[in-house]
């Protein structure tokens, strides 16, 4: 299972961006810059991806997610990985 500290960050923008994608066609985008929910406050912004773009029907969300400490953006990512093959 993926964990936050397993993401390779780059700089973007003012900021940080990962981005990982899995074997069942899913991913996750994570941001933190100056422009993104969170990312003034030292927080992360996440999005589900699917087929490499912003997917906003999952039952995990149906946008971004905001304001999420590295725990949070782990538990996300493993949520992410289990969900059935896209």
């Amino acid at each position: 299972m993926t964990a936050f500290d397993q993401l390779k960050f780059e700089p973007y923008r003012d900021g940080v961006y990962a981005r990982i994608h899995f074997t069942n066609g899913y991913g996750a985008s994570v941001v933190c810059h100056k422009g993104s929910y969170g990312g003034p406050e030292g927080l992360y912004e996440l999005a589900v991806l699917k087929g490499g773009a912003i997917c906003y029907d999952t039952p995990i969300t149906s946008d971004v997610l905001g304001w999420l400490e590295p725990a949070s953006v782990t538990d996300l990512l493993r949520q992410i990985e289990t969900l059935e093959a896209a």
